[in-house]
């Protein structure tokens, strides 16, 4: 995989990879940017959420589970110090559906977390990782999991 970024001036930069796309980097005005695209870290915490996402929908959707909304959340705590990486992140994931079962959730966040998800892979040794799931059944809005993915991940 390659990745390569152009300046555009000032802090501003656009990045592209193999796939062809682009995407607009850039940083707050206070630091001398022009709030003019995504930051570096967000996009690795964009790049997390969607390789789970990914994961967690395929394999759903392989275990014949009526998903019929999805969403994925990440939050991330940084340090206070230079270089303010990551300290802890908390993925959670929003399933809306008919009668999902808890426990086809609980496993592809589980395959997603221990086998497929190469961004959790690299990340866990930066950080921990925690995961929690929320499921809604849509015929009946008033019935909610929640759950924790309990393996919390830890460098």
């Amino acid at each position: 995989m390659d990745a390569t970024l152009n300046w555009q001036g000032r802090l501003s930069f656009t990045g592209s990879a193999n796939s062809g796309f682009t995407v607009n980097l850039g940083t707050d005005p206070s630091v001398g940017g022009d709030n003019d695209g995504l930051r570096p870290l967000e996009l690795i915490l964009i790049g997390l959420g969607g390789c789970t996402a990914m994961d967690v929908i395929s394999i759903l959707q392989k275990k014949r589970q009526e998903v019929t909304n999805f969403t994925v959340s990440a939050h991330a705590d940084q340090s206070s110090d230079y270089p303010k990486v990551f300290t802890h992140i908390t993925v959670n994931y929003q399933i809306e559906g008919h009668q999902v079962d808890p426990a086809a959730v609980e496993r592809a966040i589980e395959l997603s977390v221990t086998k497929y998800c190469p961004a959790q892979a690299m990340l866990i040794s930066a950080c921990q990782i925690e995961h929690t799931f929320t499921i809604i059944d849509s015929e009946n809005p008033g019935v909610i999991y929640h759950g924790i993915y309990n393996a919390m991940l830890t460098s």
